[in-house]
């Protein structure tokens, strides 16, 4: 769940987001607006882990670019500045040397993000953050639903319709990583 935290009706940018003094809290900036993400619980963190052993053994045997958890943000737009953060992100090799070393929030989208619904998720919300990743340039955003009555992986890829997958099929990065594959019966076993 998300919660606006109010600024005194001022809207923040990138740079005051990446100094504020640690509260044990995660943030995210939206059009300059700062909302307090509530922790997600053990099962999100499980589902987490269990797509980046996958996908991070499959990008470091083929040398295809970084992997980045939680906590790594992406400056989406500026002016005024909005600040995502996936559970999940890849940017390949080339835009990775190309840019160097990045200390603070990496400008523009990975080329793929993977999104988790927490307990307290939205899919309004989440569908926002869908949007805001694909309008910045993501290649693929997937988006992992693990409540009982839906346990599916959603595959969003620019200008195409969802592709909803269920237990019985396979997860693929497509040309964002191609070659690898995930069973989605995995990532909920």
């Amino acid at each position: 769940m998300v919660e606006q935290v109010a600024q005194a009706g001022r809207r923040l940018t990138a740079a005051e987001l990446l100094r504020r003094p640690e509260d044990g809290h995660c943030y995210e900036l939206v059009q300059g607006e700062l909302r307090k993400m509530a922790p997600a619980g053990m099962r999100h963190g499980n589902l987490a882990h269990r797509i980046d052993r996958s996908l991070s053994r499959y990008v470091a045997d083929n040398d295809l670019g970084e992997l980045y958890i939680a906590e790594a943000g992406y400056l989406l737009t500026s002016h005024p500045d909005t600040v995502r953060v996936p559970d999940l992100s890849f940017i390949r090799r080339e835009r990775v040397a190309a840019m160097g070393p990045v200390e603070g929030f990496w400008p523009g989208a990975p080329d793929l993000v993977v999104e988790i619904l927490s307990p307290t998720d939205r899919l309004a919300a989440i569908q926002e953050k869908v949007d805001e990743w694909l309008a910045a340039g993501a290649g693929m955003v997937i988006v992992v639903n693990p409540r009982a009555n839906a346990r599916t992986v959603t595959v969003h890829l620019p200008g195409q319709t969802p592709l909803t997958l269920t237990e019985s099929d396979t997860l693929d990065g497509g040309g964002v990583v191609p070659g690898w594959r995930l069973p989605v019966r995995e990532i909920f076993a």
